[in-house]
């Protein structure tokens, strides 16, 4: 690390002490919120968001309650283009919202700019240039003054559109990597700026500070805001803003002195998603505040669900230790602490406590919708049952998710109570193997094939007393449609409720392990599969779950043989199949072939096409974009209302609200 003789600081310190900011020691009211997330933190995803899924996401940030919200670089793509213009032309902003937008300061991306944004009921438009002494000297090769007047010539042309284009507008302005500028040439930049602008008490400007690149402690970052605000002019008719990125990893830090330095708006995104190392963390910061009796303005109280929305649409992960809003951020792993805990609890209720001083929890986790039992008070490899799932993560790269180590430390457990004595890795392991990995005493898969046909259609052979039989399902994907044909092909109903995966070892001769969790009569059962493809390893997983349901282990026999055929005939021609066709097929008349399959299924032969039809709609809806129109039609209904009210009768739910249902 010799290297590091190259760096040098690039921040700059005020002209002047500023350092009041230090005798306030907590923020006493929040901020204003602006979520950057649409724009900043989608630009930052490797897939940027798609128009229905920032649309999903717009929503998602109304209901936390940001009142403003910067929706994207209109003049950018023709995506963000079209986000802005679908906000705005079908009436999707509340009137307590405003949009942001953002332009560099060139002439014609500002036109396009405002094209965009033409009648938006109330929106900012945020214009930027670069100032910092880097970008000046290496990237535009302009002096102070040249610079100064690009910032200059954007604030006026912002003006002038605004006085030609229908909407309600806010200028605001950001010196581009602020904090690698002279503090005092920043503050000469946005002053020319707001001269231009004019700001009153019913029209306030905004001057926005980002630490685009984070080159400072926080101290410095804040002695900077406190400077802009003494000499910022018409301050009273300014709103001062902070965008701080997290390089050094001090956005939070940065933010927080930052507001007790004067700043009055804060522009962050969900779990700190932005470019490189992101920008600040707004749950963080408000939660912080919060956990301090200050209230936020914003709603987390459904951390779960924010959570889900956000690593759906973006394809980002929360990390399990990210503040307040991790899997693990609530719980206590060491005995001790769990000790701690439960006897604070019992403070609590004792003593009828008004206020929140539980030890090693900063904040109630019921508050952001988590649980004690499930979330705080857990077992792990270092207390007790837990130390199964260690034993095995560490022995034999097997990962136990969350939901199945319970059972499974119960079961070794057990094991090792009885036998009275200590079980070694290899002990935990052969249990383990003996119980989810092999254990299929009933049936087994030993072959499938699968083929895109307006979803997945599985073609599985299935070993069972003591023969193979071909049984056919589908679903809106391959494990779902193997789970449907056990279930044609047992008669059976059970939920497929958890699915996870992971690799076991490294290399060209590297296995991955699967875990498939079902529920059957509100019980859950669980199958481990090992193999070098993963849809094997999947499959493998879900017959052993299945082999311990009780209506499987009671069933010695499958349905009918003939049935069985009949049934795999409609899977394969459910679209036009008729009742003539499979007397037909199976030189049966079609009384007696009606009453046959009645009399061996339960069903008519209209029920079981019916039923096999929408689950073919069901697997494409998830798995296509395909019209409702399109999809019915697909499936062999030439009337979308019938294929509508079919589809609702039997699911309780329309097409299209399936469809959205996460």
């Amino acid at each position: 690390m010799e290297n590091w003789r190259k760096y040098e600081k690039t921040y700059f310190m005020p002209p002047e002490p500023c350092y009041d900011w230090v005798k306030k020691d907590s923020i006493d009211k929040a901020p204003i919120w602006c979520s950057v997330d649409l724009r900043d933190g989608n630009q930052a995803l490797i897939e940027p968001m798609s128009l229905d899924e920032k649309l999903e996401f717009f929503q998602l940030l109304v209901d936390v309650g940001f009142k403003m919200i910067e929706v994207g670089f209109p003049a950018a793509s023709e995506t963000e283009y079209q986000f802005l213009r679908t906000l705005i032309e079908q009436n999707m902003i509340p009137d307590d919202v405003t949009i942001q937008v953002l332009t560099q300061a060139r002439e014609h991306i500002i036109r396009k700019t405002f094209d965009a944004v033409k009648g938006a009921p109330h929106a900012i438009i945020h214009v930027y240039n670069s100032t910092s002494v880097a970008q000046r000297e290496q990237v535009f090769k302009k002096d102070k003054e040249q610079v100064k007047q690009i910032a200059i010539d954007g604030a006026k042309l912002l003006k002038e559109l605004a006085e030609e284009t229908d909407g309600n507008f806010t200028f605001q302005y950001s010196p581009e990597s602020f904090q690698g500028t002279e503090v005092d040439y920043a503050l000469e930049v946005c002053n020319a700026v707001l001269e231009i602008w004019q700001p009153t008490a019913d029209n306030k400007a905004i001057i926005n500070l980002p630490t685009t690149v984070e080159n400072a402690m926080p101290h410095v970052f804040a002695s900077q805001v406190e400077y802009f605000n003494k000499h910022l002019r018409d301050r009273e008719n300014v709103i001062l803003s902070l965008h701080p990125h997290n390089d050094r990893g001090s956005g939070v830090s940065d933010a927080e002195l930052g507001i007790l330095a004067g700043a009055d708006k804060i522009e962050g995104t969900l779990f700190g998603n932005g470019e490189r190392t992101g920008n600040v963390d707004i749950i963080t910061l408000a939660m912080n505040m919060f956990s301090q009796g200050v209230n936020p303005g914003l709603d987390f109280s459904n951390m779960s669900d924010i959570c889900e929305v956000y690593e759906r649409v973006t394809r980002m992960k929360v990390s399990p230790r990210q503040p307040y809003a991790g899997d693990l951020v609530f719980t206590a792993f060491s005995g001790s602490h769990q000790d701690a805990i439960a006897k604070g609890m019992t403070w609590r209720e004792e003593h009828d406590c008004q206020t929140w001083t539980v030890p090693y929890l900063p904040i109630d986790p019921q508050d952001v919708g988590r649980r004690y039992d499930s979330d705080v008070i857990r077992i792990n490899s270092q207390s007790g049952k837990g130390g199964v799932n260690y034993i095995l993560k560490q022995s034999f790269g097997i990962s136990l998710p969350e939901k199945m180590r319970e059972e499974v430390g119960y079961l070794v457990k057990d094991v090792s109570d009885k036998a009275h004595e200590e079980l070694t890795p290899d002990n935990v392991y052969h249990i383990f193997e003996d119980h989810y990995i092999n254990a299929k005493p009933i049936f087994s898969v030993d072959e499938c094939h699968f083929k895109q046909e307006d979803g997945i259609v599985a073609e599985a052979t299935i070993h069972h007393n003591g023969s193979n039989r071909k049984i056919t399902g589908v679903g809106n994907g391959r494990l779902d449609a193997v789970s449907n044909a056990i279930k044609h092909y047992f008669d059976i109903e059970f939920e497929l409720a958890f699915y996870e995966e992971h690799s076991l070892t490294k290399g060209s001769s590297s296995r991955a392990v699967a875990y498939v969790g079902v529920i059957s009569n509100k019980k859950r059962y669980w199958g481990v599969g090992v193999d070098a493809d993963i849809i094997k390893a999947s499959i493998e997983a879900l017959v052993v779950a299945v082999n311990k349901l009780d209506s499987v282990q009671r069933s010695q026999t499958c349905k009918d043989e003939r049935l069985l055929d009949i049934t795999n005939y409609i899977y394969a021609n459910y679209k036009e199949v008729t009742l003539d066709d499979l007397a037909e097929k199976f030189f049966l008349s079609k009384p007696y072939l009606s009453k046959y399959i009645k009399e061996k299924s339960g069903m008519t032969f209209g029920d079981i096409l019916k039923e096999i039809r929408m689950k073919k709609a069901r697997a494409m809806l998830k798995s296509s974009s395909a019209t409702v129109e399109s999809i019915a039609e697909s499936v062999g209904y030439q009337n979308v209302e019938h294929f509508n009210r079919t589809f609702k009768k039997l699911y309780n739910i329309t097409p299209v609200q399936y469809r959205n249902k996460p």
